[in-house]
């Protein structure tokens, strides 16, 4: 996994804030423009940081997914970590709530029981 910094973790953040949403407006959140937003979306869709959503096939609305979150939460790990997919993947593995593990740590819950 190869992410260019800071842009792929700016869309990352910028589709955990707003939401579900399309480049132009990613572009807007983000100060980066269309052209590098609209390259960088299906290279994050390929790594599953980001997930295309419909209705249309061709509607080019994007939503983070869990593996997006936990890159977002280890961002700063990126560059000392010798395997950070493998960090991210971990870290994604869902609570039985649906959030990711280290959501389900915020609220109190402890490890073990998030799992």
């Amino acid at each position: 996994m190869k992410l260019r910094r800071p842009t792929d973790f700016l869309i990352l953040e910028a589709l955990e804030e707003t939401g579900r949403n399309v480049a132009p407006n990613l572009a807007s959140h983000t100060g980066k423009s269309r052209k590098n937003i609209n390259t960088r979306l299906p290279v994050l869709e390929d790594y599953g940081l980001v997930r295309k959503i419909g209705p249309a096939d061709r509607s080019g609305l994007y939503e983070v997914t869990s593996l997006g979150k936990a890159a977002l939460i280890h961002r700063d790990q990126y560059d000392d970590a010798d395997d950070f997919e493998a960090l991210i993947a971990e870290e994604s593995e869902t609570a039985p709530d649906g959030g990711s593990v280290a959501h389900a740590m915020a609220r109190g819950e402890d490890g073990d029981d998030a799992r």
